[in-house]
């Protein structure tokens, strides 16, 4: 039997801790820092009966790592690497294998390199693994893949996915600029790509870049597809509410004229003179809005693949839990997933 720790008990963590138990694991511990939370069972998130679990402070979770020794950990808090670096050096420190739904997690080495690689020094030295997982493992990532391998020539990969900021939680609202005016999002958010490829490049050396999702997705799919980048750009576009809308997420309404969220396009350039151009749109939905995956492949032949109404939130949690064998089965150290074997179903974790 698997024992997993969930950390971070907010939306994300009603499926994560439910998908485990259902598919033979066990949630041995969870912690948030959230201090109203503390002493609840953990049955109150993920339904049926009392487990005996409940949610613990954060300030006790290297010590029940070291004591408990879990299989996993579940990290469902924050999107940027930067904001996990204490937990996932905590993992590393311990021994404990980790993975992650921070989509910067995904594939980190080409906006945080610096903790990369700190991560994955610690983690080596302690015979672990951390990686990020999640929807973009799949349907951003896996499935692109698997299209490309049916096409004899590729002259370009062009994406688009847009999704609901309030299935996610308030940390990712805020990321991508939801209630803000439109002076306040070119001043937080579309200011930190209005600089020069050397200024970008000095920022990721620093670990101080803010990549939008699709960075680290382009830079999973040229290292999954055996290509060589040699320019990535990125673009943040405000989202505009045209009337306006409530946030249950942001406790507020937004009204008409500002910012609903954000659309982030990517451009990536590599030596082979493929192009990936991929956007992802988050924001606040209207009433006749949806969820949307759209990608092509250009070459020969194109092939595009249209998936409406994806059921973002479960997929992102069925992918996590479903990548927890490949993670257990991993080499040590910080290994992203597009290394691993392509995702697939378990019955039992």
């Amino acid at each position: 039997m698997t024992k997993v720790v969930q950390y971070g008990c907010g939306k994300m963590s009603v499926y994560t801790m439910r998908y485990v138990t259902e598919k033979g694991g066990k949630i041995i511990g969870a912690f948030d820092v959230d201090k109203s939370k503390e002493g609840m069972d953990i049955s109150a998130l993920m339904g049926g009966e009392k487990t005996g679990v409940t949610i613990q402070s954060t300030e006790n979770f290297e010590k029940f790592l070291k004591t408990k020794k879990p299989d996993i950990v579940i990290v469902t808090t924050k999107s940027l690497l930067s904001d996990l670096e204490e937990v996932l050096l905590v993992c590393a420190k311990c021994g404990i294998n980790a993975i992650t739904t921070c989509e910067e997690a995904f594939f980190p080495a080409n906006s945080n390199p610096k903790l990369f690689k700190k991560i994955d020094k610690l983690a080596k030295e302690n015979g672990c693994t951390i990686c990020g997982s999640g929807y973009q493992d799949v349907f951003w990532g896996n499935l692109i893949t698997v299209l490309a391998g049916a096409t004899q020539k590729i002259t370009k990969i062009q994406g688009k996915s847009s999704y609901n900021v309030e299935d996610y939680g308030i940390a990712l609202a805020e990321v991508h600029g939801a209630g803000m005016s439109l002076d306040e999002f070119e001043e937080k958010v579309a200011s930190a790509d209005k600089i020069s490829l050397e200024e970008r490049d000095k920022l990721i050396k620093s670990g101080k870049y803010t990549p939008s999702y699709m960075w680290n997705v382009n830079g999973w799919l040229a290292s999954q597809l055996g290509l060589h980048v040699t320019k990535q750009t990125q673009k943040c576009i405000p989202q505009i509410a045209t009337e306006k809308i409530y946030s249950s997420t942001l406790e507020m309404t937004i009204p008409k004229g500002k910012c609903t969220g954000m659309s982030a396009v990517v451009t990536t350039e590599t030596e082979e003179g493929v192009v990936i151009e991929s956007q992802c749109i988050g924001k606040v939905y209207s009433k006749k809005e949806f969820d949307m995956n759209d990608w092509t492949i250009f070459g020969e032949p194109d092939t595009r693949v249209v998936i409406e109404r994806p059921c973002t939130v479960e997929l992102t949690c069925a992918s996590i839990v479903n990548r927890i064998p490949d993670v257990i089965q991993a080499p040590s150290g910080y290994y992203t997933t597009e290394k691993m074997p392509k995702s697939t179903f378990y019955k039992k974790i």
